[in-house]
């Protein structure tokens, strides 16, 4: 089953955000540390072998690199699709809630049913929901089990009865502490069948320092195919352009020693684990988390960084099986 998602075409704003101060920047290049999800203390984000978190500064350039590139926009600047405060009404970014293992179950019913994992899911009646409540976008609804480590995420979410139950596109269920993936050919709440949540630029790993995974990134257009970790595609017959699936990193070369601390320590995961293609969008569009915390000012100096500073990467010897996302960098060349 295909589809496609909406163009985005969201520009976070120059304003003045409200900044929590009580977070403070210590920037360690490069440096691994796995941190709880914030409101679930027992909580990561995945194994710390799987391919999310892995190492690819070092890995091969992929020969069809330039490409990919020229597909998505050489010339397209990097953009921050994330922020604090609202954009034409709407909060800027992805947010995910936290519920207790005590939170009650609520059926689901979903548009592409075959693909999707079954309800019911313990989504809260007030869940946020990406855009606010009357986003005519995406609509992800992401929860996170602080008790189980259990991530369930919707696509185009819309509550029913207040809350009781409720309707969405697709919807998938990832446990946090499992490398495994998706049936092959299923979507999830992205186009690539992917989770959504490890690939969240959050407030508090870029006040720690430190990302220590990929960034999830959108693509104007894709080819109808998929590579690993990715489980679908949603694209039309192209070899020129990007598979959902695709790693893609900022070049060693990008100085990124004058900008903001913010955004030195987004610049450097992009260099160290780079962004994987989750679905289809604006060019070169990365997804965080709204928080107060980010300064949008800050945040649009990565503009600076345009589509001609990334490169593609060769991520196949990492595979360890294709029906998991765990990830062998001992077998992987160095030469790039």
């Amino acid at each position: 089953m295909r589809f496609s998602r909406r163009l985005r075409l969201i520009i976070v704003p120059s304003v003045v955000p409200v900044v929590a101060a009580a977070l403070v920047i210590a920037l360690t290049p490069g440096v691994s540390h796995a941190e709880a999800l914030p409101g679930a203390p027992g909580c990561t984000v995945l194994p710390a072998d799987n391919v999310w978190h892995a190492n690819v500064s070092a890995l091969p350039v992929d020969p069809n690199s330039a490409t990919f590139v020229a597909s998505i926009g050489t010339s397209s600047p990097l953009h921050p699709d994330f922020g604090s405060g609202k954009y034409h009404g709407q909060p800027i970014g992805i947010p995910y809630n936290v519920v207790p293992s005590s939170q009650p179950l609520v059926p689901v019913q979903f548009h592409y049913a075959s693909e999707s994992d079954p309800g019911p899911y313990p989504i809260p009646k007030n869940a946020t929901i990406e855009g606010g409540p009357r986003s005519k976008g995406d609509r992800h609804v992401l929860v996170v089990n602080s008790g189980t480590c259990t991530d369930y995420e919707l696509f185009a979410a819309h509550k029913n009865h207040g809350g009781k139950s409720w309707k969405a596109g697709s919807g998938a269920v990832f446990p946090l502490g499992s490398d495994a993936l998706r049936s092959a050919g299923f979507t999830s709440a992205d186009a690539a069948g992917l989770p959504i949540l490890p690939g969240l630029v959050r407030p508090d790993e870029v006040a720690a320092g430190v990302i220590d995974h990929a960034i999830r990134v959108t693509v104007p257009a894709s080819d109808d195919t998929y590579i690993w970790p990715a489980r679908h595609e949603a694209g039309t017959a192209n070899p020129a352009l990007p598979p959902m699936g695709l790693r893609l990193r900022l070049k060693a070369s990008v100085d990124i020693s004058q900008f903001p601390a913010t955004d030195q320590v987004i610049l450097q995961a992009l260099k160290t684990y780079g962004m994987i293609v989750a679905d289809n969008g604006s060019p070169w569009y990365i997804s965080g988390v709204p928080s107060a915390y980010w300064n949008n000012d800050t945040l649009h100096a990565l503009t600076q960084i345009t589509g001609s500073d990334f490169e593609v990467v060769d991520e196949s010897c990492l595979m360890v099986n294709a029906d998991s996302g765990a990830s062998d960098p001992g077998s992987c060349s160095t030469s790039s």
